[in-house]
């Protein structure tokens, strides 16, 4: 029978290999993205195609349903139009490039919010093709309730918290993962993790019923 030292083990030796599979990962996208940044397109087709899935997860984390008549699919391929215009920009020994990525989403999330307070869009009287098979209004209301809710506690927390909160409860990053990601170390993710966890516990009792 398996003893509490060989649990212990098993899961540091997890820890490890998951963080052996970043290293690797986060070094092939450097590279990726060295190569792009010089006007090698292969390497920028490549990079895009790799990231995209982890930018349209984090915009749907931060997002939820739309934000005025935007989708976070919409939102994320303006997160990957910014990346390729700004990546001459991106610094390799400074910081990694999924940091410079979830930085550029995070105030493209900002952007599509103050967008749709200023929207003024006009409804349209021509008839749709076909009936639209999307959740109707009232679910989308309730969605919309609900994410703007949670939305406005996690406003109230430090950016760093709020990132690493979405990052890892939201997208389902590892600890290791997020790490990588905002240039930090596992230990003070989780650390940061149970702190934002627990002022957002507080700033959910005392909001008004």
């Amino acid at each position: 029978m398996p003893s509490v030292g060989d649990d212990v083990y098993g899961v540091e030796d997890r820890d490890r290999a998951e963080a052996q599979r970043l290293a690797i990962r986060d070094a092939e996208l450097d590279e990726l993205a060295r190569r792009a940044a010089t006007g090698h397109k292969r390497s920028l087709e490549q990079l895009l195609d790799q990231v995209r899935p982890l930018i349209v997860r984090y915009c749907r984390a931060r997002i939820g349903v739309t934000v005025g008549m935007a989708t976070p699919d919409d939102v994320a391929q303006d997160v990957l139009i910014a990346l390729y215009n700004a990546l001459e920009r991106w610094r390799p020994g400074e910081t990694r490039v999924m940091a410079f990525v979830y930085g550029i989403a995070s105030n493209k999330v900002v952007d599509a919010f103050r967008a749709a307070g200023r929207n003024r869009s006009i409804p349209t009287d021509t008839l749709p093709d076909s009936a639209d098979a999307a959740a109707g209004p009232e679910t989308i209301a309730v969605l919309g309730t609900q994410i703007a809710e949670l939305r406005h506690l996690l406003d109230q927390l430090p950016e760093h918290h709020r990132e690493v909160l979405v990052l890892r409860i939201a997208l389902g990053l590892s600890a290791e993962e997020t790490a990588r990601t905002v240039d930090s170390t596992a230990g003070a993710v989780r650390v940061t993790q149970h702190r934002a966890l627990t002022k957002l516990r507080q700033l959910a009792a005392e909001r008004p019923s």
